[in-house]
């Protein structure tokens, strides 16, 4: 009983720190005024043994702040990284923290923190504290890849994942594609299909989905306007619909994007797709000197 009182005002006093550092200078807390959240070590003092229960708490508390400040499309996550610390200094075998937090820091902002270094030596640390759990060089591998677009990193971070004797056959695979078709599109496609079947955290998935479909995006539109050039060419003018290329059997129908929505054939023969919110990450298909609508990249 006595040890559950000391427990919760432990954690009521780091989460008035919390809010203290969120409140006093807003967007703009320092690391400084962050180092205010009790260390790991005087935490663990505390906890007369539940220390990982502890971890779980903050933990949530991560997930929270992260939510939060994904909803508010904001450009800072002051609070993330120092939290994610805490957490797996108190239980360094939650691997959730080290997967999924990961992913929450190495993301661009408004998405995550932008801090691709910080979820590095997040993820080594967890390999160093769980040599043993593969899936730790997956996710090294990937923000390797995509944030730091260090591909020989990622070939390395996939190489030593695919020497543990229960790391899946395709982490082999990942390590060869990285060292013959680094950043091709059908290499990102690979990776983010893959963290969208391993994560069980519902907005990583989502994430994943929605650069899944843009690299389909992009990849079709391309091919797309090569086709309406085709027609250009066989007849001397551009096509007035879709349906003037499925006549010339040129396409098989009337083409769609990912969320199942027609494309749109411009007068001057580009393809564009109908509504970039839904589609966040594409780079081909946007209408000219067109930006995203506050809130809408999730």
């Amino acid at each position: 009983m006595i040890a559950a009182i000391v427990l919760a005002a432990t954690f009521t006093g780091s989460v008035l720190a919390l809010q203290q550092v969120e409140n006093s200078r807003g967007e703009q807390a320092t690391l400084e005024e962050v180092l205010y959240i009790p260390s790991a070590r005087v935490l663990k003092r505390l906890s007369l043994g539940y220390s990982g229960l502890l971890a779980d708490i903050y933990w949530t508390r991560a997930v929270q702040y992260y939510g939060e400040k994904h909803h508010e499309d904001a450009m800072r996550y002051d609070v993330l990284a120092p939290l994610l610390d805490i957490t797996t200094d108190l239980d360094p075998h939650l691997l959730v923290a080290y997967q999924h937090g990961s992913i929450f820091l190495s993301q661009p902002p408004p998405v995550g923190a932008g801090q691709p270094d910080k979820a590095v030596a997040l993820l080594e640390k967890g390999i160093r504290a769980n040599p043993d759990y593969w899936r730790l060089y997956f996710t090294l591998g990937f923000v390797h890849y995509f944030d730091r677009k260090d591909y020989t990193a990622a070939e390395q971070a996939f190489e030593k994942g695919s020497e543990n004797p229960n790391a899946l056959p395709w982490m082999k695979v990942m390590a060869a594609a990285m060292a013959q078709h680094a950043g091709e599109p059908a290499t990102a496609m690979e990776i983010w299909q893959r963290l969208y079947e391993n994560s069980e955290d519902k907005m990583i998935r989502e994430n994943a989905a929605q650069h899944i479909a843009a690299i389909r995006v992009d990849q079709s539109i391309p091919d797309l306007e090569r086709r309406v050039e085709m027609y250009r060419q066989a007849t001397g003018h551009l096509p007035a619909s879709w349906v003037e290329l499925a006549r010339a059997r040129i396409l098989p129908g009337i083409p769609v994007d990912p969320t199942g929505t027609a494309y749109k054939l411009m007068p001057d023969g580009t393809v564009q797709v109908e509504d970039p919110d839904k589609l966040p990450y594409i780079t081909h298909g946007l209408p000219p000197g067109w930006k995203r609508s506050p809130g809408k990249q999730r």
